[in-house]
C-alpha cells in the first residue's frame, strides 16, 4: 500500500470522529426520532448518501456526479430534518427554502459545467485509488454536515421562537451573498463562452472587485443562514454556528482559493496584465476597483 492510500485510511476515521463530535453538539436540546437525535440522524444520512454514490462512481471511474450528489444531499438532509421534526416552524421552513434554492442553483450550475468540460482535474490522481476516492466522498459528507449545521440545529431544536429581527437581517445577508455568487458565476460563464476570451482571465464585473467574488458570496450566504438560525439555538447547539467559519476556512485554506490561485499562477504568472490585476484586486473581500 502506497503512502497516499495509507494517509487516506488514517484520515477517514478522523473525519468520522469530527462528524460524530458535530452530531453530539448539535443534538443537545434537539428533537428525538425513534430514540435517535434527529440532528445526528441527519449527519449520518449525509454520509450514507455519499457512500452509496461512491460505489458506482468508483466502478465507473467518474466524478461527473460528485458535485450534483453534494447538492442533492443538502436538499435531502434539510427536507428530512423538517419532515421528521415534530414541531417544525416558520423559521425551519424558511431555512429549508433558502437551502433548496441555493443547492438547486449551484448543483445545476456545477453539473452543467462538468458536462461541458468532460472531467474535473481535481480527481485525476485520486479516482484510481479506492481509499483516496472514498475519502473525497466522505469529506463531502463532512462538508454538507458542517455547512448545514446551524440550519439543522435550528430546525431540529426543541426551542421555536417566533420570527424576529435575526430572521430579517439573516435573509438580507443571504440575499446579498446569493446575489454575489450567482452574478459572479454568470459573468464568468459568459466570459468563457466568448471565443475571443480563450486563454484569457476574467477581470471585469464583480471580478474587478475580487479575484473570487463567487466564494465571497458563498461565505456571506451561509453567514445569513447562521444569523437566521441563531435564536433557536442554546447550549452546545451554539457550536453549530461554526457553519460560515467552516465554509470560509474550506474555501480560503483548503479546496477553493488556494487551488485556483495556484492554477492561475501557473497559467498566467509573470504576465504583466495578470500581475497588475493580482496586485490591484483583493483575493476575496470585494473592493471597488481603483
Amino acid at each position: 500500500m502506497n503512502e497516499a492510500n495509507r494517509r487516506s485510511l488514517i484520515a477517514l476515521p478522523i473525519v468520522l470522529l469530527i462528524a460524530a463530535g458535530l452530531a453530539f453538539a448539535g443534538s443537545q436540546g434537539g428533537s428525538i426520532v425513534a430514540g435517535v437525535p434527529l440532528f445526528a440522524l441527519c449527519v449520518a444520512l449525509a454520509f450514507l448518501i455519499q457512500w452509496i454514490a461512491f460505489i458506482p462512481a468508483y466502478l465507473r471511474q467518474t466524478e461527473r456526479f460528485y458535485d450534483l450528489t453534494g447538492s442533492i444531499t443538502y436538499i435531502t438532509v434539510a427536507m428530512v430534518a423538517v419532515l421528521l421534526s415534530p414541531n417544525a416552524d416558520t423559521r425551519s421552513y424558511l431555512l429549508l427554502v433558502l437551502v433548496v434554492i441555493w443547492a438547486v442553483r449551484l448543483g445545476s450550475f456545477l453539473f452543467m459545467r462538468i458536462r461541458a468540460a468532460g472531467a474535473d482535474r481535481r480527481f485525476d490522481v485520486i479516482k484510481p485509488s479506492a481509499p483516496r476516492f472514498l475519502l473525497a466522498w466522505s469529506l463531502q459528507g463532512l462538508w454538507v454536515s458542517f455547512s448545514l449545521a446551524a440550519a439543522l440545529g435550528a430546525i431540529t431544536s426543541a426551542a421555536k421562537p417566533d420570527l424576529d429581527i435575526f430572521a430579517v437581517i439573516g435573509l438580507v445577508v443571504w440575499l446579498i451573498g446569493m446575489g454575489f455568487e450567482v452574478t459572479a458565476d454568470r459573468q464568468k460563464q459568459v466570459f468563457r463562452n466568448n471565443p475571443a476570451n480563450k486563454g484569457k482571465f476574467i477581470q471585469s464585473g464583480l471580478w474587478a472587485w475580487s479575484r473570487h467574488p463567487n466564494y465571497f458570496g458563498e461565505i456571506v450566504l451561509w453567514l445569513g443562514v447562521a444569523i437566521i438560525a441563531f435564536p433557536s439555538l442554546s447550549g452546545w447547539q451554539y457550536l453549530t454556528l461554526i457553519s460560515p467559519i467552516f465554509v470560509y476556512l474550506l474555501l480560503t485554506r483548503i479546496s477553493g482559493v488556494p487551488m485556483l490561485e495556484a492554477h492561475a499562477a501557473e497559467k498566467w504568472g509573470g504576465q504583466p496584465d495578470y500581475e497588475d490585476y493580482k496586485a490591484q484586486t483583493p483575493v476575496l473581500f470585494p473592493r471597488l476597483p481603483k
